[in-house]
């Protein structure tokens, strides 16, 4: 039996956490290249739709990356995300899908070392839990990543 290799897809705030994705790469540390990186202009622009679109478009995990606590550029956008992301959790869980597929984190910056090391830890933890129960059912997760960013960059 071929390893499994999971999909997963990190919204990632503009001012934060996609600056710390980026130094990771400067710096060629090396992460999981199943990650798959959604630029969005504050975790808290991330709805619960956009989340579930993600898994229904065969993303095996999700994880949503905001600004520290306190030092979000939209006051509190990384607050409202991480009350989403609890919400949502319980949502997959009582769906079939599960709870723990999902993740919200807070990173600064300067943070790449730590982006890159969140890359690693939650591949390996969804690589754990197995495919998405739903993978097989639902189109390919490119045509959900590319519809996704459209409409939050809309936003």
């Amino acid at each position: 039996m071929e390893k499994f290799e999971p999909v997963v897809v990190a919204f990632c705030c503009h001012y934060c956490a996609y600056t710390a994705a980026d130094m990771a790469g400067s710096l060629r540390l090396c992460y999981p290249a199943n990650v798959k990186i959604v630029r969005v202009p504050c975790s808290g622009k991330v709805d619960t739709i956009h989340i579930l679109k993600a898994f229904e478009g065969g993303a095996d995990g999700v994880y949503v990356a905001g600004c520290m606590e306190g030092d979000c550029h939209f006051k509190n956008g990384n607050v409202r995300a991480a009350k989403r992301v609890r919400y949502i959790q319980k949502l997959l869980d009582d769906i079939g899908i599960g709870g723990q597929r999902l993740e919200m984190v807070n990173l600064s910056a300067g943070m790449g070392e730590r982006f890159a090391e969140i890359a690693r830890q939650i591949t390996e933890k969804i690589r754990k839990l197995g495919p998405n129960p739903i993978r097989n059912l639902t189109g390919p997760l490119s045509e959900a990543a590319v519809q996704i960013s459209k409409e939050l960059q809309l936003q």
